[in-house]
């Protein structure tokens, strides 16, 4: 999954960014609003974290915006306000969800697959192809009776083939949702990930499809 955090205190963005990259996901950080409508208006995020006090404005306007231009991805709103009211007027400008500061990081992440299950129709993280059962909170990949831990860029590449499953991603796109802006990745990159879970999927229903000059796509035999 690949987030993008808004928040203009560099210690705590640097904390949460820590965080989520140690879970395996990509993270891009912008400290002000133009930054961050510049990242949305280029990139493609699964998740936003969104403070509200920024230096070029309020977070409620580019919240606003993110919902007028029809952009469905989840935000999550870190706020030091507390009063029901303003949380109230949050969720109804678009928020998918909040959380007041100071906050623990773990309840944050916890949260932040909440909201990702909810985006995706699945209240559950365990997901059951076939004979292929794949838990993106623990890691585990289950092939046939057999628990396969997966190193973190293999669970998230995983988790991204699951969750579109039928389309196809090229290798550009592919390195564009699981790595930072600021990554330094080459597309051999995403071949040596995709071997790997080739090999972890070996003998079961799915499989992951090469389609020449297009890219990848996980299909299901079943």
């Amino acid at each position: 999954m690949k987030y993008l955090l808004v928040e203009d205190n560099l210690e705590l963005a640097e904390a949460v960014s820590s965080r989520i990259r140690l879970d395996g996901h990509a993270v891009d950080h912008a400290a002000k609003i133009a930054d961050a409508t510049a990242f949305v208006d280029t990139g493609e995020y699964d998740l936003i974290l969104l403070d509200i006090m920024l230096p070029d404005g309020d977070g409620r306007t580019f919240l606003k915006q993110h919902r007028d231009r029809k952009n469905l991805t989840p935000v999550i709103v870190l706020t030091a306000r507390s009063q029901v009211s303003d949380r109230i007027g949050l969720l109804d400008l678009g928020a998918d969800d909040y959380l007041t500061k100071p906050f623990d990081h773990a309840e944050l992440q916890a949260r932040c697959r909440a909201v990702l299950r909810r985006n995706a129709g699945s209240a559950q993280s365990v997901q059951t192809i076939g004979d292929v059962e794949f838990d993106a909170v623990s890691g585990h990949l289950r092939v046939n009776g057999t628990i396969i831990d997966l190193r973190n860029r293999e669970l998230r590449l995983l988790e991204l083939l699951i969750g579109n499953k039928g389309q196809v991603f090229s290798k550009q796109k592919l390195v564009d949702r699981l790595f930072s802006y600021d990554d330094d990745v080459s597309e051999n990159a995403i071949e040596v990930y995709i071997g790997r879970l080739r090999k972890h999927l070996e003998g079961s229903e799915v499989r992951i499809v090469t389609l020449r000059g297009l890219g990848y796509r996980l299909d299901h035999d079943g």
